[in-house]
């Protein structure tokens, strides 16, 4: 049991740490937004482009980057949308059930799904180091790559759930062979 605690509580450090980063991309990812909106209004004032579609770009992948590392985080937080409804007044032992058999059953597997099928994507995107269309726009392999990074980090954050659940479930089962 303690080796199985130990396993979360390392899984959850690195989330939390990656949720941590991800509050500062942020405040990036807010900053290069203002910038593209002044910076297209003064643009338009002149008469010359100030701003590029790498901005833009920029932008975007922060925003992707944000979300993507951000469902693992809320995973950890306890912040993932639920049917309340019924759920808040359910006991703890409940919830764990749900939590648990919802983990094993649904967020990994589709977590593993979602790996399995965006891999040769993803694969394919470095092989022909892929680039946005657009000019000066930005590679496109890198931001591809963390779909992959968000559903390894969803997997094991479910790990780490899946342990902590269980062991709720067991806690009520020592206190009755004790």
């Amino acid at each position: 049991m303690q080796k199985l605690l130990r396993i979360s509580r390392a899984i959850d450090r690195l989330n939390r740490w990656i949720g941590q980063f991800t509050y500062g991309l942020i405040l990036i990812m807010v900053i290069v937004g203002v910038w593209n909106v002044i910076a297209t209004n003064l643009g338009r004032f002149f008469g010359q482009s100030l701003t590029s579609n790498a901005f833009l770009e920029i932008q975007w992948y922060l925003f992707a980057i944000v979300f993507l590392l951000g469902a693992p985080y809320t995973l950890l937080q306890n912040g993932h949308v639920r049917v309340d409804i019924f759920y808040k007044d359910w006991s703890k032992r409940r919830k764990a059930w749900v939590n648990f058999l919802g983990t094993l059953l649904f967020l990994i597997p589709f977590s593993i799904l979602t790996i399995y099928f965006s891999w040769k994507t993803v694969l394919n995107s470095w092989k022909i180091l892929e680039m946005s269309p657009d000019p000066s726009g930005l590679p496109r392999y890198p931001i591809k790559s963390m779909i992959i990074v968000c559903f390894v980090l969803l997997i094991l954050q479910g790990i780490s759930e899946a342990i902590k659940n269980w062991l709720i479930l067991q806690e009520r089962d020592r206190r009755i062979e004790e």
